[in-house]
């Protein structure tokens, strides 16, 4: 869901010259803008890597829930998987920014209760040691979603109703799948005080004027 709206709003943008989506199947978008590289596996990167240099920016939006599956394969998708990827990008694009989507709640400590967090924690953590021009973490918490996209799952569509209400009682959790996109955007072009993007900092970026 959160990359389908992040690419929504970057085909939008004027300040985006070109776009390149790695996937594992097509995501069925077509735009002057689009470039589309599939990749069954994402453990495997040889066959792509040459297709991945000259970016500016990386916006890494896949991720799976911890709900119903190991802790090692929740460890395996969300830090060694996102590290690969990582890892493989920094080689070619020393000056690329890049914009992790990890969640509200996560542990930099890496020492907390919750396994999630633990993991979301370390990946945020080692994925700035690498040698990237920036690395951040975002932070979103409940996500409007953006009409018409078809990846939105079912309970947020739910949920829109209570949005209203959400931002009157925890405006500081809530923000519009449109304003996590905007603020990636203005993140990658003029950067951030700080590494850790929580939701409050999503919605001042989402209305930064750069």
């Amino acid at each position: 869901m959160v990359g389908e709206g992040v690419l929504h709003e970057c085909l939008l943008h004027p300040e985006v010259e070109k776009v390149l989506v790695v996937n594992r199947k097509t995501c069925g978008v077509e735009h002057p803008k689009l470039t589309e590289i599939l990749c069954p596996d994402f453990f495997d990167l040889t066959v792509i890597e040459g297709r991945l240099s000259g970016y500016n920016a990386c916006f890494f939006c896949l991720g799976i829930s911890s709900v119903g599956v190991s802790k090692d394969v929740y460890s395996h998708i969300t830090y060694d998987l996102t590290m690969n990827f990582a890892e493989t990008l920094v080689k070619q694009n020393k000056e690329m920014t890049f914009i992790y989507v990890s969640g509200a709640g996560t542990d930099s400590s890496e020492k907390g209760n919750s396994n999630w967090a633990r993991v979301k924690g370390k990946t945020e953590n080692d994925l700035k040691k690498l040698p990237f021009k920036n690395a951040f973490a975002f932070r979103p918490g409940f996500m409007l979603p953006t009409k018409g996209l078809k990846h939105a799952k079912g309970y947020y569509s739910f949920f829109k109703f209570l949005y209203p209400i959400l931002l009157l009682i925890i405006p500081s959790f809530v923000s519009t799948l449109k304003e996590v996109g905007i603020a990636m955007i203005n993140l990658a072009i003029d950067g951030y005080e700080k590494p850790v993007i929580e939701v409050k900092d999503i919605n001042v970026l989402s209305k930064k004027i750069v």
